[in-house]
């Protein structure tokens, strides 16, 4: 293998380049990256070891080695491992990637997500790819492979095999596909059949992956970020799906969780994924999981009003974890049993994290190391078991390991297969499962090593031999073994299907989640017998584990409106039902589930005045009148109305607080609001938003009066005076113009609240009422509540008056009035022609406050800005190159003081980025990042926006009247959007006042932070953050 030099990608902020980016500004970034690496003095890592060399560099933890099972040329970019009934290693190498053969693109969006031409036919008919599915067999017993075929090759973006069925499962985007191979001879019997159709293909980094069999008999997929799916009417992106063999359904098993690769299942048939918001998410059937919501749009369910958040974690070193698995061996030391063990593929290591039960799900505890390259081309992608408690270890093995440049060169020469045994390990004994008796396979599930138990069951399940069904049933009954009992219940459902006397025996079961396997096994038919009915709601009204208290609440979303919502009456009565979070969402995702469809059984449950006195009862109850009323339609309305009518005096407030969040979310773009189009809408032709909008409709004439005889009871209070507003009673906005031309005795708060609905319900006829309170010198909170109202409005009488108060003021409210004179062209020139005169001093505004200014494209203004300020936009490449190099030879002066870098982290760095568990996470987490490499660092710092990851591209709002905000986009729901400007306020906008909406090509991330700081500074803050 030749040397090899390294260009070091941009980890921390680091995507692929924008879409808009030119060649010559990519290859500029890399000349950066490269010339900073050569002067970093010895920061950059060893890298690109040959084969024979690479595992005598590593760091392997104590009791474990590292043996090299396959390597180039036989192997290239491998992504996937998994092991079949024979014990033969199968792969895929990923040699398509990026791009899929044949199509050719017709629409790049500003994420390099692709529209192509066409959905090309399956294999072999599409267009013949470079990638292979490639078995590996050790056929001598020394540990590396000596026999290596192809099962399949000429695929075109393959992300996942399985093996089932007398055959082989393979998800090749858009479809999955079956493969025949009867005669077990790895030559498909025939072409592939087709299952499924509509797997999204607009990025080769976010593709559904990793075929898994579900203790279940289901096979279960895990999709990414970016692409979005439309099968069989599902439209769905990141989160995990499945798929049964036998009856051919398919269905979302839950939403969310970021970019996810690999998926795994612990002893107890728990569900985990990795994922870049890692290390990984503890699925629940039904649950809806974290998204950045900015660059990925809303919960499908735009009623879910939560989302189950980021996994409790100490640390996720390296990077986003790939490819991980729970160590369900017996050859490891015991400490691995039952770990998530995951690749950390920025960080070039594979790491193992402990699981710790928090009440329904867990927390994830860091191990340590399980391995350390020390090579920077290590890209561990996938870890599977092997037949004797070995695991297997795919590498990419490339110098590029954060998202490349998709029309790049490509390097696919490489790629490695490790394999990972405990030290003294005796080579394996041949197995092949499917040559076993039927009873040789119930015996397997005794085995401690789970492969074994999970090859085998899944061979029982496509045999159905009944010969074995009563061996099968009195496992599951047995008591003296909760793991073996689960064995024996996952294997009888797959051969015969769970029956009720089996399923009454053992929902007394002693082991919880033997229990929780019976529910949820039950709630997968969709129909309950009533005897089954009452023992689940009685399980409901008594089960003390929360596991099991959550998974009830999780299948009673799959029944019927009225069997599940019997077991919901039983959870709501439990206190357990608000101490566990998921099982407190998942009942309300069951009660949302029947809100239009079972209404009238939700008013029977809860419009009676005792259940606003419990305390799960009544949460869920202000929740259905914030659902009903955000729904826009007459059947929510009278519904809202019937349930507040029934709201004891002493709960009014809170139900008219949630009656009032409701009419104010009302969706004016439902049909618009689904991830698909929410990509069209930042693709390189931008949709008209009201293309994908339609109005609620009015409320009801009944839902009014009842609002007017609250406001009419009390219209000073602003509560019921925003509801009138919401309901259009007439007199409500004169009434509300009215108290601020005459505002006696109203407190400061008072009259910025009242200033606030002027901004949302008012017009330009207000416009002299907000003026009257921005001159008002004494309230500097009134004052910006009236400046952020004018905001709304173009207006040259506002500046004007705006303009002549301006240098008076305080700091706070000149910041507030150039926000509001930058974010207009008018204004802005007006404000320019000032300092241009020397009345305002230009030293005292912020460069990167005037840099907005260049969003107008307005001649004069960029004539006043270059005569005021010269070039304020970013350097050229060279002079950035000078400055990196400028600090990279300070740096290495003297040594910094972590201590007094600390502080500076928290002023500069802390109110955007997490470094060590202090620091806000508006931006990337910084404590993953591979901080030692000094190159990278300078060049995030130095050009933030040279590359820059999708989720933290700033936004450019445009309103109506012609107003500017930019910033991150923090939220996007049906009722508006949320931005976070520069100054870290957030603004909402409401989706009807939105004329455009558009990702400008530029970091969230200031620039020149480091120019304002000392030598010694900057020594300091660096000492910090490479510690």
């Amino acid at each position: 293998m030749k040397d090899r030099i390294m260009v070091h990608p941009v980890e921390w902020s680091g995507n692929r380049f924008p879409a808009a980016c030119s060649f010559a500004d990519r290859t500029s970034v890399v000349i950066l990256l490269l010339t900073m690496g050569m002067l970093s003095g010895g920061k950059l890592w060893s890298q690109g070891f040959a084969p024979a060399e690479a595992v005598g560099k590593m760091t392997v933890a104590e009791g474990l080695r590292m043996k090299l099972f396959a390597s180039e040329p036989e192997v290239r970019q491998p992504i996937f491992v998994k092991c079949d009934d024979r014990g033969r290693l199968w792969t895929i190498q990923y040699l398509q990637y990026p791009n899929p053969a044949g199509l050719k693109r017709t629409q790049v969006d500003r994420w390099s997500r692709t529209t192509y031409d066409r959905v090309p036919p399956p294999p072999p008919h599409g267009p013949r790819g470079g990638d292979k599915i490639t078995i590996l067999e050790d056929q001598d017993g020394d540990g590396r492979a000596d026999q290596i075929k192809d099962f399949v090759d000429g695929l075109n973006l393959v992300t996942g095999v399985a093996f089932g069925q007398r055959g082989v499962y393979v998800l090749n985007v858009p479809y999955l596909l079956f493969y025949p191979d009867a005669d077990r001879d790895d030559v498909p019997d025939a072409d592939p059949e087709v299952l499924l159709s509509g797997f999204g293909m607009e990025d080769a980094q976010s593709l559904s992956n990793h075929l898994t069999w579900g203790p279940d008999g289901w096979l279960y997929g895990v999709n990414g970020s970016t692409t979005t799916c439309r099968i069989r009417g599902l439209e769905f992106q990141q989160g995990v799906w499945r798929y049964h063999p036998r009856t051919r359904e398919f269905e979302l098993f839950c939403e969310g969780g970021s970019n996810c690769y690999g998926i795994t299942f612990d002893e107890n048939g728990e569900l985990y994924y990795s994922t870049n918001g890692g290390p990984f998410v503890h699925a629940v059937q039904g649950g809806y999981f974290f998204k950045s919501f900015g660059k990925h749009g809303p919960l499908h369910n735009l009623y879910a009003y939560h989302y189950f958040p980021e996994l409790e974690c100490d640390l996720v070193p390296g990077g986003p974890p790939t490819g991980g698995t729970v160590y369900l061996g017996d050859s490891f030391p015991a400490r691995y049993r039952g770990k998530f063990i995951a690749g950390n593929f920025l960080g070039h290591t594979a790491s193992w994290w402990q699981m710790e039960s928090r009440g329904s799900t867990v927390r994830a505890r860091f191990g340590g190391l399980l391995v350390d390259s020390h090579d920077t081309w290590f890209g561990p992608t996938d870890l599977c078991l092997g037949p004797d408690g070995s695991m297997y270890l795919s590498d990419f093995h490339d110098r590029r390991t954060a998202h490349p440049d998709p029309d790049a060169a490509w390097d696919r020469t490489n790629g490695r297969i490790y394999k990972i045994e405990s030290t003294g390990t005796p080579p394996g004994v041949p197995v092949e499962i499917g040559k076993l008796s039927s009873a040789e396979l119930v015996d397997c599930l005794r085995r401690s090593n789970r492969w074994l138990a999970d090859r085998a069951r899944r061979e029982l399940h496509d045999r159905r031999d009944p010969a074995v069904v009563p061996h099968l049933r009195n496992m599951a009954r047995q008591k003296r073994d909760g793991l073996l009992a689960l064995q024996g219940l996952w294997a009888f459902n797959g051969v015969q299907g769970i029956d009720e006397p089996l399923a009454t025996e053992l929902l007394t079961h002693p082991y919880p989640h033997v229990r929780l396997w019976v529910v949820r096994l039950l709630g997968d038919g969709k129909i309950l017998s009533d005897s089954m009915l009452l023992q689940l709601a009685n399980l409901a009204a008594s089960d003390g584990n929360p596991a099991v208290l959550a998974q009830l609440a999780a299948s009673a979303k799959r029944l019927s409106g009225e069997q599940g919502l019997g077991i919901i009456e039983q959870l709501l009565d439990r206190t357990e039902s608000l101490e566990d979070e998921r099982t407190r969402w998942l009942v309300w995702w069951a009660i949302e589930n029947n809100a239009l469809s079972n209404s009238d059984r939700l008013l029977k449950m809860f419009a009676r005045p005792e259940a606003w006195y419990r305390p799960a009862w009544s949460e869920n109850a202000l929740r259905l009148v914030r659902r009903w009323s955000a729904d826009g339609t007459p059947v929510g309305y009278d519904s809202c109305l019937s349930l507040l009518q029934s709201v004891p005096a002493e709960q009014r407030l809170r139900a008219h607080e949630s009656f009032r969040q409701g009419l104010s979310e009302r969706a004016t773009g439902l049909h618009g609001i689904g991830q698909g189009d929410l990509f069209r809408q930042h693709a390189a032709v931008d949709e008209p938003l009201d293309q994908v909008s339609r109005s609620y409709q009015p409320v009801t004439v009944e839902l009014r009066d009842y609002v007017n005889r609250l406001w009419q009871d009390d219209r000073n209070g602003l509560l019921f005076l925003e509801l009138a507003l919401l309901t259009e009673i007439g007199e409500a906005k004169e009434h509300l113009k009215q108290s601020l031309a005459e505002p006696a005795n109203q407190s400061a708060e008072q009259v910025v609240a009242r200033l606030n609905l002027l901004s949302r319900f008012g017009d330009s006829e207000n416009i002299h009422l907000f003026l009257k309170y921005a001159a008002d010198t004494e309230k500097e909170r009134v004052r910006l509540a009236a400046i952020r109202g004018l905001s709304r409005f173009d207006s040259p009488r506002t500046t004007e008056t705006l303009l002549d108060l301006y240098p008076a003021d305080s700091a706070a409210v000149q910041s507030g009035l150039r926000t509001l004179f930058f974010s207009r062209a008018p204004s802005g020139r007006a404000f320019l022609e000032l300092v241009q005169a020397g009345t305002i001093d230009a030293k005292e505004i912020p460069v990167r406050e005037v840099g907005q200014l260049s969003l107008h494209e307005d001649q004069v203004i960029e004539a006043l800005v270059l005569e005021i300020w010269g070039t304020i936009g970013p350097g050229s490449s060279e002079e950035k190159l000078a400055q990196m190099r400028r600090y990279n030879n300070d740096l290495r002066l003297a040594e910094g003081n972590a201590t007094q870098g600390q502080a500076l982290f928290r002023k500069h760095c802390g109110n955007c980025h997490v470094l060590h568990l202090e620091g806000k996470k508006i931006g990337p987490d910084l404590t993953p990042a591979n901080r030692k490499d000094r190159a990278a660092l300078l060049a995030n710092i130095v050009d933030p926006g040279a590359v820059v990851r999708r989720e933290y591209l700033s936004y450019m709002l445009v309103t109506g009247t012609g107003r500017i905000i930019t910033g991150l986009l923090l939220e996007q729901n049906a009722a508006g959007v949320t931005v976070l400007d520069e100054k870290l306020q957030s603004i909402k906008v409401p989706r009807d006042q939105i004329a455009e909406l558009t990702v400008r090509e530029q970091s969230f991330m200031p620039e020149r932070i480091l120019e304002n700081l000392s030598s010694d500074e900057r020594r300091h803050l660096f000492a910090y953050l490479e510690q």
